[in-house]
């Protein structure tokens, strides 16, 4: 069994403290910054409800039928929604519908087939659309004995008051730097990396993570000096966007892009007019994230956005990483 890291093991005490306690409601929201291990912590509180023989600790046995079916994702009692392909397969669906959410308030009217309970997870919570929103209202208002309703979202305050005032919180929150650290380095990351990426991630171990077991530092590097040669003038705009947008991480790249204006800003409190310049830059930097999901074509948009760093938005200074 996985072992927790430490900002995943505190909700999960926290959780299974109320369990034990008979505190445990119907409804949990497991809600805090993407990419801290949330959906890990649901499956292994409901993996720990449904086990029916659990070690003295009281965690699951993880060797029994229930735990064997749970790991397959076929157990008849945990019911996980989220984003479904739409009716012609062709691509996700950007919502959870109100179909999806009464197909699972039917399966949780049924007697569990296991044991005594049954659990249904909605991930990620904040994709439901409004009819939806109002399906669910109606299952947390009629709650039955045994029936768990877990709600997991990076954004919790998108759901409506009438959902989030129905749940108990789990909160996951962003551990201290040396804590955040020392688990960096024990998943193999060298100390200096370690470093470069929490920081880029500002504090955020899961995604400095991710960032270093992948490509995403190695691209905020190489975004911090495409940014310091155009302002230089030493670049080709539009051999630097089509670049930027020619394969799969070209929104990774403006989110880079976008952050490394704002330590720019931080760094720059001195000249405020640097630092307004800096902020509209800034913005303009994630608007075209934001156009990189519609039809425009993105390398004439980032080309755009790249010509007005060029051009004194902000002037020339040392953007990039000095390793």
């Amino acid at each position: 069994m996985t072992a927790f890291a430490p900002w995943q093991q505190r909700p999960y005490a926290q959780a299974v403290a109320a369990l034990e306690g008979g505190r445990l409601g119907h409804a949990l929201l497991f809600c805090g910054p993407a990419r801290l291990g949330k959906r890990a912590v649901a499956e292994r509180l409901a993996q720990r409800l449904l086990c029916p023989q659990r070690r003295p600790d009281g965690e699951p046995c993880g060797a029994c039928r229930s735990c064997h079916l749970l790991a397959s994702g076929t157990h008849p009692d945990f019911h996980a929604v989220g984003l479904e392909m739409n009716r012609e397969g062709t691509r996700l669906r950007t919502e959870i519908v109100i179909e999806q959410v009464r197909a699972v308030s039917e399966k949780l009217a049924l007697t569990p087939q296991y044991g005594s309970a049954q659990v249904a997870l909605i991930d990620p919570a904040e994709a439901m659309n409004a009819a939806a929103y109002n399906a669910l209202l109606k299952t947390l208002e009629e709650p039955v004995p045994g029936r768990y309703l877990w709600l997991v979202s990076a954004h919790p305050a998108r759901l409506p008051a009438t959902i989030r005032s129905r749940c108990q919180r789990l909160e996951f929150r962003l551990p201290p730097r040396q804590e955040a650290l020392d688990w960096l380095r024990a998943q193999g990351h060298a100390g200096r990396d370690a470093v470069e990426a929490l920081e880029a991630a500002r504090g955020h171990p899961g995604l400095a993570d991710a960032w270093l077991q992948g490509e995403g530092l190695a691209l905020r590097r190489e975004v911090a000096r495409d940014l310091d040669q155009l302002a230089r003038g030493d670049a080709d705009v539009l051999g630097t966007a089509q670049r930027w947008t020619g394969d799969e991480h070209a929104e990774l790249r403006l989110r880079h892009a976008a952050d490394l204006a704002l330590d720019r800003a931080a760094r720059d409190l001195t000249e405020p007019a640097q630092v307004r310049r800096l902020g509209a830059w800034f913005e303009r930097a994630n608007r075209t994230r934001d156009l990189l999901r519609t039809t425009v074509r993105a390398d004439l948009a980032v080309a755009e956005l790249l010509m007005a760093w060029r051009d004194g938005e902000p002037r020339p200074a040392d953007t990039g990483s000095k390793r």
